[in-house]
């Protein structure tokens, strides 16, 4: 893993960039298990409350170009900036990007009384509603292609090392024990 693509999400009047960043990863969810296989990790270097602007793309000269190649940016091109495939800086730290899940009480007691692990009334009892149950994270929210169910990606940039771990990545381009290069 020794270079990078940003793909910046430019300012528009008629879309938030929320919105745009969404599709974009959406796109590259798609795109990310046909061609990379598990190679390709992803960063957003400007997130907060947010993912920020920018969907960093971290791998190969040859897996990022194979990646650009494909005509998933369609439709997006007009409201991003994409970078040329660069070389990574030569001092960088590193950190997991993983994705964060959690079952809210309501899927749990579903999928209890399902499996029958438990009645509705054992569920009801046994597994209480958490008034902390919502995650603080930035996250992207997609659309299922197989359901069209909407859920969100909740995700964790993790503690930032001096030493890279290698590994592969999710078909979302995370990973909780391979790092990417952050700079």
């Amino acid at each position: 893993m020794d270079h990078y693509i940003d793909i910046t999400v430019l300012p528009d009047p008629e879309f938030k960039a929320t919105v745009l960043m969404n599709a974009l990863y959406a796109k590259y969810h798609r795109v990310l298990g046909q061609v990379a296989k598990g190679n390709v990790g992803v960063s957003f270097p400007l997130h907060k409350k947010t993912l920020g602007e920018v969907l960093r793309l971290h791998g190969n000269q040859e897996q990022l170009k194979a990646i650009m190649a494909n005509s998933w940016l369609k439709g997006l091109r007009d409201y991003t900036s994409v970078s040329k495939v660069q070389r990574i800086p030569s001092t960088v730290e590193y950190r997991t990007v993983a994705r964060i899940s959690r079952k809210s009480p309501e899927n749990k007691r579903k999928r209890s009384i399902k499996k029958g692990w438990l009645t509705p009334e054992e569920a009801q009892t046994h597994i209480k509603d958490e008034p902390d149950f919502m995650i603080e994270l930035p996250f992207a929210q997609l659309t299922s292609l197989s359901n069209k169910n909407i859920y969100k990606v909740f995700i964790e940039h993790g503690e930032l090392t001096e030493t890279p771990v290698t590994g592969l990545y999710n078909a979302y381009g995370l990973s909780k024990t391979a790092t990417v290069p952050w700079f």
